[in-house]
């Protein structure tokens, strides 16, 4: 897999949406949750994957639509 980040995970503003997206979601895989199953979430997700054209669009790699908290599975 070919990282295209170039810094993105580790910037402050996606660590702030990360974190915020991450308590509103209330810890709880969405996936799971949404057929009766409660599951930790790991990994805060694009529904979007991010690609180098995209990357540095807000209203793709920090809206909260675009995104969905998953457990590990």
């Amino acid at each position: 897999m070919r990282r295209i980040d170039n810094g993105f995970y580790q910037s402050k503003e996606w660590k702030k949406c990360r974190e915020a997206y991450y308590k509103k979601a209330g810890g709880l895989c969405e996936r799971c949750l949404a057929i009766g199953i409660v599951k930790a979430g790991v990994i805060v997700h694009h529904k979007v994957y991010l690609t180098p054209e995209n990357i540095n669009e807000p209203a793709v790699s920090l809206n909260w639509n675009n995104l969905e908290l998953l457990c590990a599975e």
